[in-house]
This record gives structure tokens, sequence and C-alpha cells, in this order.
């Protein structure tokens, strides 16, 4: 690349210590400023990372920011990128892309009439676990896919998050705040899904904040907190799913796909790296070296792909279509839960390319 893309952070809640700690070791990227409502907490995360703490209006109208990166709360996303395009900036925005399917094809729809890009969280798919396991599966060391399973649980984020209301708002709750980690990575490593059917539940017990100055506090829950979903995938294979904030432990795989000829065990999709397992026919399971994927990758590569993409003309692929299609497949659920039916997604999406095995210092895409 000629020169780095500029970026502008809006948002500066505990995500963003992840991207900051990334771009600082990406080229392809330079921070230019930050910004924040709160405008004290903009001053300390802009002075720990030696740029500008701007007010979010004079950071969305600064001409020396050409990409706004937006880590605000999900009910902001939308909001917050619209703002960004309509400013003439590329978009990279946290997930989920939007709370619903419209709002998310609105801005979608303006990125491409203004020639914009907009990527989108998560990247995590981008790193060496969900590579290499789709590398595993792409050269038919499991014989033909047939379904997989993929399983999140927790007893809640109210435990270790210092203001975990939103989480348990429209927008978060374990199918949108975790799921895209795990349908971004069926998705990935099966291709996109045609049609959903789910059932999902909340229990009626309080739950306190733990930590922090809000400790103590009650959290109103207006989402479900337990959700379970079979995704039919375009390629004939089935995946189930289940996402929990009502579980206090269990011994659940992350993610397994079992094919014809065998099983692979794939890592947690919300890190980058991971051991993955396969099983063959021998039916011992072993180790799977690394074979793809960027290594040592953190929160802010997809931005930087994106970048590069960019610069070559070509597709990024932690994409704002990618971010799209998850969105619907989240929607869908939500839906079937309600409504007891088996759901048709109205968006579908392709494979991004498989990640070559390589550092982001040079970007061997």
């Amino acid at each position: 690349m000629e020169s780095p893309l500029r970026v502008g952070l809006i948002g500066t809640g505990v995500i963003s210590d992840q991207y900051l700690a990334s771009m600082s070791r990406l080229p392809q990227l330079r921070l230019v400023a930050v910004a924040d409502l709160d405008m004290q907490k903009a001053a300390t995360v802009a002075s720990a990372a030696s740029v500008e703490a701007r007010s979010v209006d004079d950071l969305l109208a600064s001409a020396d920011v050409d990409v706004v990166l937006n880590l605000t709360v999900p009910a902001a996303h939308v909001d917050v990128s619209i703002a960004a395009l309509l400013a003439g900036k590329h978009v990279y925005v946290e997930k989920p892309l939007a709370l619903q399917l419209a709002e998310g094809r609105g801005v979608l729809e303006l990125a491409r009439s203004r020639g914009l890009r907009v990527g989108s969280a998560p990247d995590t798919v981008l790193g060496t676990g969900i590579q290499t396991a789709r590398d595993v599966i792409d050269r038919g060391e499991i014989g033909e896919p047939i379904g997989a399973t993929a399983n999140w649980t927790a007893p809640g984020h109210e435990l270790w998050h210092p203001a975990p209301k939103f989480y348990y708002q429209p927008g978060g709750g374990p199918l949108f705040d975790m799921g895209p980690y795990y349908l971004t990575s069926l998705v990935t490593l099966l291709g996109p899904v045609v049609t959903v059917s789910a059932a999902a539940s909340r229990s009626d017990r309080t739950r306190l904040i733990a930590t922090g100055p809000q400790a103590g506090t009650a959290v109103d829950v207006d989402i479900d907190t337990h959700v379970a979903a079979i995704l039919h995938h375009a390629g004939g294979a089935i995946s189930t799913v289940l996402l929990s904030f009502e579980v206090w432990g269990s011994n659940l795989p992350r993610i397994e796909v079992f094919g014809t000829a065998g099983s692979v065990s794939v890592p947690d999709p919300n890190i980058f790296d991971g051991t993955v397992q396969l099983l063959d026919t021998s039916r011992t399971w072993r180790n799977v070296p690394d074979s793809a994927g960027f290594l040592g990758a953190g929160r802010g590569y997809g931005l930087a792909e994106m970048a590069v993409a960019i610069d070559e003309g070509r597709g990024h692929r932690a994409s704002g279509d990618m971010a799209m299609h998850v969105l619907d497949i989240m929607e869908s659920i939500t839906s079937a839960a309600e409504y007891g039916e088996t759901r048709q997604l109205t968006t579908t999406v392709e494979r991004p390319a498989a990640v070559a095995h390589s550092r982001m210092g040079a970007l061997a895409v």
C-alpha cells in the first residue's frame, strides 16, 4: 500500500482496547482521532494512543479520516454508520451490523450508492483457528460435510462486565452478542444458510451486576436468554446451535463439523487461534498444525484486510454482506422462535476467499 487507511474511532468501550492494541502493529492502518459522547473518556483513550480526542461531529467532518471504526453500543451502530457514510467515510462496525435487517440493508445500499465500503466484525474467522478448520474441510479430510454443532453458554455477562445492561436489551442477549462469532464461523466453514427453525426462552432469576461502580444493581431483562436453532445450509449440511446466558457450566464443544469420513473440532470462534483437532476413519482425534489464516491476529485485522482490498480493488472478507447474512440468520431465528415456524432467509452470501497462512504485516492473501 502507498499509504495507510486513516482511522477515526468512535466509541471507547471495553472492546476498543483490543482494536487499539492491534492497530499499533498494522501498517495498513493509522489511527488519527478518537471520539466518544463522554469527552473525558475520549481524551483518556486518545492520550494513551497519542492521537487527538474530537467530538463525534468533528471526527465525522474531519478531512484526515478515511474510515470510521464504529465501536458504539449496538443500538447506535446504524445511526453512526449512516452518519459516517454521509460524511464520505468508509465504515467498519462492531457486530451486529444493525438490530434489524431493514436497517442493515439501508446501510449497505447507502454505501453502494456512494462508492464506499462497509466492513463488520467479527474478523476472528480470519485467524488460524477457523481458517485451519476450513482448510481441513476444503481438502476433503472429513469427506462430505453432513452437519455441525455450535454451542456457547454462560450464566450471564453481569458477572464480569461493569456496565452490562445493554446486553439484556434488543441487540444484545446470547444471540446478538455471541451469535455473530458462531454463525459467521458456520457460514465460513459450510456456506450460506437458507432456512432456520428455533425455540427460545428466558428465566425469571434476578441478575445483579457483580463488578464496578454499579455492583449490586439489578439488570432488567428484555430479551430471550436461551436460544436453540437448526440451520439448513445451501450445500445440504445441517447445523444445530445453542446460545445461552442461562448455563452455569458445561462440557459442550464450541464447534464441531461432521462429515462422511470424519469430524473436525473447531476452536473458540471468539478468538483468532486455537488448536484444531481432526478425527478420521481411524476414530482417533489428533491435533492439526496451523495451515491457514493470519498468524497472531487480533481485532482490527478485518479492517486492515479491508484497507488492502480497497487498494487492490477487490472485495474484502469481513464484509457488510457477510454481516448482513448473519443478521438475517439472527432475525430469522428470533422470528422462528416467536412464531414456531421455519423461516426462509432473504439474503445469501458467497464464502469469502480462504486466507493463506501468513502474517498480516505482509498481508499475503
